[in-house]
């Protein structure tokens, strides 16, 4: 897509200048960017069988909106996707040889599918071919349980002669919950917590001052960059993911593929996240 430009004019001190016709180009579309979590979750080995687990949803759960000083805003602080991205992390977790994950979301889609298929079949006098639907041993539950706006606020600025700027910035934090449910038993075997702060940052810099008798100059300029908010959820729910594959390791609820690693394991996340987490199985 592209947009035209009317006209671009830039001012600086002294400097003036206009160029019209310009076509501005945007980006193309582009994999979702790594986080800081992400080559952990990746490149964690590889247990001895791999996890079934179901994700039905994992809801926002905070109610918040994003934050505005100016008017009500309803639209909300953080992603309503978070099913979505836990899914993604799971599959991406190890490789893609850490957990089987079954189709929960989409269920009644599902269903409906291979009851047509079924249907089909049978008024063709044909046998279903189609097999079981694969079910799951954990539940992976939780959502996003906080988000907590202008949790740190600050700025500095200077001004001389009429000419100066300033920088603001925000961090607001986000908060995600994540844990394991047996099915069988309905049992919470393992829990865990995770925050990651959201920055935004400002940069505002001008002039005003008279470059001649009786005329002003006035130049503004300034730019703010955000944090993505679906990459903070993003970044909490993989180290959530990280902590439970480690938490159920101590347990003893799964194994890695090499035994003599699973110490090493905890004790590299205990060391890295200084947790409470014994450094030996129990």
């Amino acid at each position: 897509m592209k947009l035209q430009l009317a006209a671009i004019c830039l001012m600086g001190l002294g400097i003036v200048g206009c160029q019209s016709g310009q076509q501005l180009e945007t980006p193309a579309a582009t994999l979702t960017a790594p986080t800081k979590t992400s080559a952990k979750v990746e490149n964690v080995p590889l247990p001895a069988v791999p996890v079934d687990v179901a994700v039905y949803d994992f809801p926002d759960l905070t109610g918040q909106a994003k934050p505005n000083e100016n008017f009500a805003e309803y639209s909300r602080a953080v992603t309503q996707g978070g099913g979505a991205i836990l899914i993604d992390v799971l599959k991406k977790t190890g490789g893609g040889q850490w957990f089987r994950v079954v189709e929960r979301g989409g269920l009644k889609n599902l269903v409906q599918e291979r009851t047509l298929i079924e249907n089909t079949q049978r008024s063709f006098g044909r046998a279903s071919g189609l097999p079981a639907v694969r079910f799951a041993g954990l539940l992976l539950e939780g959502g996003i349980i906080g988000y907590d706006s202008n949790e740190l606020t600050g700025g500095a600025g200077a001004k001389y002669l009429g000419i100066g700027g300033d920088v603001q910035y925000r961090s607001d934090v986000v908060t995600v919950n994540l844990r394991a449910v047996s099915v069988q038993t309905g049992e919470i075997l393992a829990s865990t917590t995770t925050t990651k702060q959201i920055y935004s940052i400002g940069v505002r810099g001008g002039a005003y001052k008279f470059v001649k008798v009786g005329e002003l100059l006035e130049v503004e300029l300034g730019q703010s960059r955000n944090d993505p908010g679906s990459l903070a959820v993003r970044e909490g729910i993989e180290l959530a993911v990280y902590s439970l594959m480690v938490d159920g390791v101590r347990q003893g609820l799964w194994h890695l593929k090499d035994p003599s690693q699973e110490n090493a394991f905890i004790n590299t996340f205990r060391q890295k996240y200084k947790t409470s987490i014994s450094g030996n199985k129990t």
